[in-house]
């Protein structure tokens, strides 16, 4: 709560501006005020932050596994003219910088996170991973 002295304080430059003001409007104000303070503290509560290390608590990520990610699978790529691209009609073959058989990169996010091949899976595609891409390599690829 607001004392008698803290209130003067805040008072006192409104009482020089315009003594014969009603401060009853002043004074609601910092009730006001004080009571939110403390209806906030007691919604409130705060860990200390010193309290341990996060990392060893496994539940501590839990929030994290169900970020949704996108998976995206490269067959290969190329470049083109706009002119070249414009020629294209149905049954046009466009040239790949990989060669069949090769491994196919798998990204996170845009991340490259493993290597894989071709499977069929009840009649659809799918990617065994024959590499997964170690931290330190992620690392070295972002430079």
């Amino acid at each position: 709560m607001v004392d008698s002295d803290e209130k003067n304080d805040i008072l006192s430059p409104l009482s020089d501006e315009s003594p014969d003001q009603d401060d009853s409007g002043v004074e609601n104000l910092i009730h006001e005020k004080a009571s939110q303070d403390e209806r906030l503290d007691d919604h409130y509560e705060f860990s200390d932050l010193d309290g341990g290390d996060v990392s060893t608590d496994p539940a501590n990520i839990d929030f994290l596994l169900d970020i949704p990610l996108e998976i995206t699978i490269e067959l290969g790529r190329t470049k083109m003219l706009i002119n070249e691209l414009l020629k294209l009609g149905q049954g046009s073959v466009i040239e790949l910088s990989k060669f069949a058989g090769e491994t196919l990169d798998i990204f996170a996010n845009q991340r490259l996170i493993a290597k894989g091949e071709v499977v069929v899976v009840n009649d659809k595609y799918g990617i065994r991973l024959t590499e997964i891409i170690t931290p330190m390599e992620r690392i070295t690829r972002l430079k």
